[in-house]
């Protein structure tokens, strides 16, 4: 039976979009960035920038990815930023989803957050035939494990590709670009362990 997933513009008051759109400017605002420089270090045009900490639009997890590489950050504690409080448990209920429509990818931030740790858990599923390519990692010299769960994902990283089936599990340093592809039948699901350099 399929998970319902919340969709995280059903939030509240105010959304997850919102509070990413606020702390995406933040950081920029930090750095003394205009619109422009941050369009120049992320490849991502002003307009899609400015749109998206308006919290008018949501990024992709491309964009986001990008974002993520220019200010130093994985996603998770990106994610994390815009949290409320931080919590030692948290429960599956009220772990935060972010959808990614246009790409067919759901990501749920299953560790508590924490800035200060190093490591992390995300669930991720892709649908059917959905491909998401990033063209750095957020961090270089990031850990991740992927372990699947259920059906097939393929996953090329330096080059070089990986087909895993449920139970299989791959173990890599992401330095350049990477690719993941559902490559079965039903919606992949997989655990992400994301363990900081």
């Amino acid at each position: 039976m399929k998970q319902h997933v919340p969709e995280t513009r059903e939030e509240g008051p105010e959304t997850v979009d919102t509070r990413l759109g606020l702390r995406l400017a933040e950081l920029r605002s930090e750095r003394g960035w205009s619109l422009g420089d941050l369009a120049e270090r992320s490849g991502i045009s002003r307009s899609t920038l400015s749109r998206a900490e308006r919290a008018e639009i949501s990024p992709t997890a491309a964009q986001l990815n990008r974002l993520c590489h220019v200010y130093g950050r994985t996603m998770s504690r990106l994610l994390s930023e815009v949290e409320e409080e931080p919590a030692l448990l948290l429960r599956a209920a009220e772990q935060p989803v972010w959808e990614d429509r246009a790409s067919g990818f759901v990501r749920r931030s299953v560790s508590p957050p924490h800035p200060g740790l190093r490591g992390e858990l995300v669930e991720g599923r892709l649908a059917v035939g959905a491909d998401i390519a990033y063209d750095r990692p957020p961090v270089p010299g990031l850990e991740q494990h992927i372990w699947v769960l259920e059906s097939t994902l393929d996953v090329t990283a330096q080059g070089v590709a990986h087909r895993l089936d449920a139970g299989d599990c791959l173990r890599l340093r992401v330095w350049g670009p990477t690719r993941f592809r559902c490559a079965g039948d039903t919606e992949v699901r997989y655990v992400l362990a994301v363990v900081l350099p």
